[in-house]
């Protein structure tokens, strides 16, 4: 039995850090990675972060890798930042087309995709690195 789930999680697909863009308006300026983290937990508000669902396996990758902590963790920081009044969390939409759709029609907001979902409507501005 132990066999058969290595096997099968070793076929299922993982994502890198190489294959995640972050993307925003063609007019938007290139920032850094930190501002990028700095405005997904609410300590900028130059741009309006987009956010996928709450369990989507590209936002738990984002959330830990970029940001540092875990969706449980991060749950509990807007919780409490929303209990208190102090800070909004991003705009959630469904699927990455969705952001896509949202960004290229709100000049101030910013996103997370794979880059294999780029299109002309968006502009790479930075690409997480491993």
């Amino acid at each position: 039995m132990k066999k058969l789930l290595l096997a099968v999680l070793l076929c299922v697909p993982t994502l890198s850090l190489a294959d995640m863009v972050v993307i925003a308006h063609p007019s938007a300026a290139d920032i850094s990675e930190d501002e990028i983290s700095r405005l997904y937990m609410g300590r900028a508000g130059s741009l309006m972060p987009v956010n996928l669902p709450d369990g989507n396996p590209l936002r738990d990758h984002f959330e830990q890798e970029l940001l540092g902590r875990s969706p449980a963790q991060m749950k509990a920081y807007w919780s409490r930042l929303v209990f208190t009044g102090k800070g909004r969390p991003p705009v959630e939409v469904a699927t990455s087309a969705e952001k896509i759709d949202f960004i290229a029609a709100n000049p101030n907001s910013i996103g997370y995709i794979p880059a294999s979902d780029v299109t002309d409507q968006v502009k790479v501005i930075a690409t997480i690195a491993q």
